[in-house]
């Protein structure tokens, strides 16, 4: 028979195991409101020494990197039958249409970190639930990933994205911040921040997939099973708002003069490349020079006006590679102009939006007559007669798509209405009621 320390061949091993108390594990201290910036910024220094010391190797670096590709892919394929049930269409088509993008547009900054020897034989899983704390107070992280090299081959800040999403899922965003920072401090890796949101998004969206698995499996309650959808469904909703913070949009402004287009095209917090400065750009003027010639001469002419949105476009090109949101501000009243800016926005995987402003005549009338009292505030040189002349030219937008058209009253402070118009462009891409707004 089998007997524990008798003589004769090895069957298996004994282990003996120490149990940790649950007060000592990271996620009760952070469910307990224990958890302070103090704990997770050593946590942030630990893991930093931890990863110092991984293996890492060409081989890990080519696997790590390509992983995560295909692990998108494989995950997109075993969420398909929750859309409509823990993720919506519109965050599927949002995590689709992000990674596509994060991985044509972004994939040097993966390169460039695997040959940088950032892609190493990592955690794979660490989460709250991996970390505690001994009773001498030493940090203690387990529960490794053993069986599969391709989850343990990663960029460091797979691990770094996973505990930091579960943070601030878990309601702390506050030890989120304070735990990367002190990683980033440690490890001096500051192009982490880089390609922090995309593996903070992968993580949310595998624990969402793995949730939802859990909530149609047999055996649960009505109270367990819906308690287990409900977290899936806040797990998606957690990586569908890191792919929309992270995944460009091309924003044009559209409208008449004096319907405060410049105004909230700053407003938005954006990078912005304004058709009123590169016009006197082009020309060798001085963008407060006023140049209030008739419609259609000088610099107002139809083929500087053609050169104008052209090098709008080249512009709003280049900061699109940088992974910036753009904002190109001019009032874009031809159709075939606003059909260049949605091309370009095809052409460099981003998301496009046109704002339509518009305004009562009254209140343009006043606005523009206040622009020509005293010095220039800035590059535009439209008046009332540009005005009355581009309402006789415009051409109105309804070849845009209405889930890519957003149109606003203009008579609110453009910080109002640039709050407004974000919340909406968040919930839009989320297909989410301001109720369940994350």
């Amino acid at each position: 028979g089998l007997r524990v320390g008798g003589p004769g061949r090895v069957v298996d091993y004994a282990v003996k195991m120490r149990r940790i108390p649950r007060e000592a594990m990271l996620d009760y201290l952070v469910i307990s409101g224990e958890a302070t910036s103090s704990l997770v910024r050593r946590i942030g220094e630990h893991l930093a020494q931890t990863h110092a010391c991984a293996p890492t190797s060409p081989h890990i670096a080519r696997l790590g990197t390509w992983a995560i590709g295909y692990a998108w892919r494989e995950n997109f394929a075993q969420w398909r039958e929750m859309v409509g049930q823990t993720i919506t269409p519109q965050q599927d088509h949002l995590l689709k249409g992000y990674v596509t993008w994060f991985l044509r547009r972004r994939r040097d900054l993966l390169e460039k970190r695997a040959r940088e020897g950032r892609v190493r034989e990592c955690h794979g899983d660490l989460r709250c639930e991996s970390i505690a704390l001994s009773p001498t107070g030493e940090i203690c992280i387990m529960d490794c990933i053993e069986f599969s090299r391709r989850l343990r081959y990663t960029d460091v800040a797979g691990d770094v994205g996973f505990l930091a999403m579960d943070l601030e899922n878990r309601g702390r965003p506050d030890l989120a911040r304070d735990f990367v920072e002190a990683y980033i401090s440690a490890s001096g890796d500051e192009g982490l921040w880089d390609v922090l949101d995309f593996y903070r998004c992968y993580r949310a969206a595998v624990r969402g997939k793995v949730e939802g698995i859990r909530g149609s499996q047999p055996g649960l309650s009505a109270l367990e099973r819906e308690g287990t959808l409900e977290a899936a469904r806040r797990f998606f909703r957690l990586a569908a708002t890191y792919a929309h913070r992270d995944w460009p949009y091309l924003i044009i402004t559209c409208g008449l003069a004096g319907t405060g287009k410049s105004s909230l095209a700053h407003s938005l917090g954006m990078e912005v490349v304004s058709s009123d400065v590169v016009r006197k750009e082009l020309a060798g003027l001085p963008p407060l020079e006023r140049h209030p010639e008739a419609i259609g001469r000088g610099i107002y002419s139809p083929a500087m006006t053609e050169r104008t949105y052209r090098a709008l476009m080249e512009r709003g090109r280049l900061l699109l590679r940088q992974g910036k949101w753009v904002v190109l501000d001019a009032t874009f009243l031809r159709r075939r102009h606003r059909q260049w800016a949605r091309r370009l926005a095809q052409e460099e995987g981003v998301r496009f939006l046109c704002i339509q402003l518009q305004a009562p005549e009254e209140e343009v009338h006043r606005r523009l007559g206040r622009r020509w009292e005293g010095e220039p505030q800035g590059a535009s040189d439209a008046d009332w007669r540009v005005f009355l002349a581009q309402k006789e030219a415009w051409e109105p937008p309804t070849e845009i798509p209405p889930h890519e058209l957003m149109v606003l009253e203009a008579t609110r402070p453009p910080a109002e209405l640039a709050r407004e118009a974000l919340h909406r462009l968040s919930l839009q891409s989320q297909g989410l009621s301001n109720e369940e707004a994350p």
